[in-house]
């Protein structure tokens, strides 16, 4: 009998009303916010429930504001169906290992919120940006920025599907690459709306600090297997995990890696838990012969609880 996995989101998910319904209608929701503003001091209810866009999308908010949203679905969601391993894509990482039991939430807050000023400030000392390339192959992609990297910084940041990648790095680098991958038979070459150049070595400003943080950050051995991104592999060990969220501010997201990784735990159905439906679409793109269902709000929650009574995800052992 196949397995459960819980994926989480990263950053991109986020939209203004995230979290709204599910702090009207459910307790834990609203337990999970409030201790969340007391413990950040700044009104994340606001900023995530009402906005404005942009004041949402500055990194130091969005980072706090999906993990908020997507631990206070996970808490409300393990109540009824818990996972047999874990994933996050990118932030996502620190709501998987809250998941796994491996870190304390006031600690995944206060790292995430400080993850996200770090990579807002690096992103204004050494300006950059990402592009999603998506119909040719990350092979072709590596190599438009292999060829392109002699002039500056530019890298593959996410392998998100075998014909999606996206690419990090100086801006005018990134778009010669959008440039060329359109020659080179892309489909839809998109330049996103980000503060920086994430995943990549112009993130050197917030990686240093980060790192000094983190080597004082207690971690647990996780409870559940988790797959990180930097290897695609499992981990179950703290030094494992800190060594890979550290090097993921840097470094490439393996996400094509970490799903083929749960298909062969004999993982077959995929729950994304958190802002929006980008890790189910990548999923989909990615396995075949899978189950998806993603859990976003108050009305997925109903549906969810429906499915579960019905049967339609039964609990496995690991």
């Amino acid at each position: 009998m196949g397995k459960i996995a819980f994926l989480f989101p990263g950053q991109g998910s986020q939209y203004v009303g995230m979290g709204n319904s599910i702090y009207n209608d459910y307790k834990t929701a609203q337990e999970i916010y409030d201790r969340s503003e007391q413990l950040l001091g700044i009104p994340i209810k606001k900023i995530s429930f009402e906005g404005p866009e942009e004041e949402l999308k500055e990194s130091k908010n969005a980072q706090v504001a999906i993990l908020i949203h997507s631990f206070a679905l996970y808490m409300i969601v393990s109540q009824k169906l818990k996972p047999d391993i874990v994933a996050g894509h990118s932030l996502g990482e620190y709501t998987a290992l809250l998941a796994a039991g491996a870190i304390d939430f006031p600690d995944a807050l206060h790292l995430t919120r400080l993850r996200g000023e770090l990579m807002s400030s690096a992103g204004e000392k050494s300006p950059g940006t990402m592009a999603a390339i998506i119909g040719i192959d990350s092979e072709k992609v590596k190599a438009i920025c292999d060829q392109l990297s002699k002039e500056g910084v530019i890298n593959p940041a996410n392998y998100n599907s075998p014909m999606q990648t996206v690419i990090t790095g100086e801006i005018p680098l990134v778009q010669k690459a959008m440039a060329i991958a359109k020659e080179t038979g892309a489909k839809r070459v998109i330049q996103l709306n980000v503060s920086g150049a994430f995943h990549s070595k112009l993130m050197d400003d917030a990686f240093i600090p980060f790192k000094k943080v983190l080597t004082k950050q207690e971690f647990h051995n996780p409870s559940i297997p988790i797959v990180m991104n930097v290897t695609g592999e499992e981990v179950r060990d703290t030094e494992s995990i800190k060594t890979a969220i550290e090097r993921q501010i840097l470094n490439p997201v393996q996400w094509v890696k970490t799903l083929n990784t749960l298909r062969s735990a004999n993982v077959d159905t995929f729950i994304e838990i958190g802002p929006g439906k980008v890790l189910s679409g990548l999923v989909k793109r990615t396995l075949k012969d899978v189950s998806i269902f993603n859990i976003d709000d108050s009305e997925s929650l109903k549906m969810f609880n429906e499915k579960s009574e019905n049967g339609e995800f039964k609990q496995r052992g690991t």
